[in-house]
């Protein structure tokens, strides 16, 4: 394996971090900031510049490429950030503008393209040849490697699996602007949503209970909705269920559509509820795919995932990228 020194870059709508490292020893150190709340591509580029400045300390000079794995949707032809619904910034040319600030090659792919890397490098997926990553984490996303090869597309967005349809009536709206899309219903920044929906459906099943008080209130979040059916709240476990089982139904999706033979998941919701999250899925995903189920599980990256798929993609890119 190669003791080329690179640095990895995982823009997330919550945090950005970078890494140095290499395919030999992995993440060698990290940083970490709370995403650009700006809209300006500039401000952005300078933050990047500086994270990557910042973790590759006295040895900036020894990096021979850049990773990026961001929030989509991207143009991986152009190298840009395009208008990640998720966050403020637009547009951000991220390729051109960090090589030339740092002398050396950029390549960009969407995040999630960046951790199914990082998981066939690093992780649960060595010796697989069709592998796909799933995050449920303030959004939802997909990376795939199939036959062997990186899923990327005719733009780099091939594996966009939050728009999935999952409800056919579009009872919520994605922050995209489409109707009934996956991520409307099970994202870390919209489960108080579909809770909230759920509780004005089935007002009898939710009266009185603290569940309705806390929507009622506007005080129900993500976190806390986990924390009560982590304690046993009735109501709390049947929103979750539900959420299981419209997972259940996305992951049933990305079964047919890649008939993977692992599928990791990672993400901050998943991450911190594994045992809520996973279970649901594997009760009920054999009631909507007629492929073979895969296996699924966490990954053992961690909130690390993307990281390892930057390093992975700075130091061996994918032929699509390669000039």
């Amino acid at each position: 394996m190669s003791t080329a020194l690179v640095v990895g870059v995982d823009v997330g709508a919550t945090h950005v971090r970078a890494a140095l490292g290499s395919l030999e020893s992995g993440i060698i150190r990290r940083v970490r900031r709370m995403t650009f709340r700006e809209r300006s591509g500039e401000y952005v580029i300078r933050q990047l510049a500086d994270l990557v400045r910042e973790v590759a300390g006295r040895e900036v000079e020894e990096v021979r490429a850049i990773g990026v794995g961001s929030i989509g949707p991207v143009d991986i032809r152009r190298g840009v950030i395009l208008n990640p619904p998720n966050a403020l910034f637009r547009n951000v040319p991220v390729v051109e503008a960090l090589s030339e600030a740092f002398g050396v090659p950029v390549y960009l792919v969407n995040d999630c393209a960046a951790a199914v890397l990082g998981e066939k490098r690093f992780g649960a997926g060595k010796g697989c040849e069709n592998l796909v990553y799933v995050t449920l984490s303030s959004g939802i996303g997909g990376g795939a490697i199939i036959d062997g090869s990186l899923l990327l597309g005719k733009d780099g967005n091939a594996v966009e699996i939050g728009h999935i349809v999952v409800d056919l009536d579009g009872r919520l709206e994605c922050p995209c602007g489409a109707r009934g899309h996956w991520e409307a219903y099970c994202s870390g920044r919209n489960i108080p949503r579909f809770a909230s929906y759920l509780v004005d459906a089935y007002p009898e099943e939710f009266r009185g209970s603290r569940l309705e008080r806390l929507v009622r209130n506007g005080n129900l979040s993500s976190e806390l909705l986990f924390e009560l059916a982590k304690e046993g709240d009735e109501h709390a476990l049947r929103i979750v269920n539900e959420i299981g089982r419209v997972n259940a139904i996305g992951f049933a999706s990305v079964n047919a559509c890649y008939d993977p033979e692992l599928i990791t998941v990672g993400g901050s919701v998943a991450l911190r509820n594994e045992n809520l999250i996973i279970k649901p899925i594997l009760e009920n995903i054999k009631r909507y795919t007629v492929n073979r189920v895969p296996e699924i599980r966490i990954t053992p990256l961690g909130e690390d995932v993307v990281l390892y798929g930057a390093i992975a993609l700075a130091a061996d890119p994918p032929p699509q990228l390669r000039t």
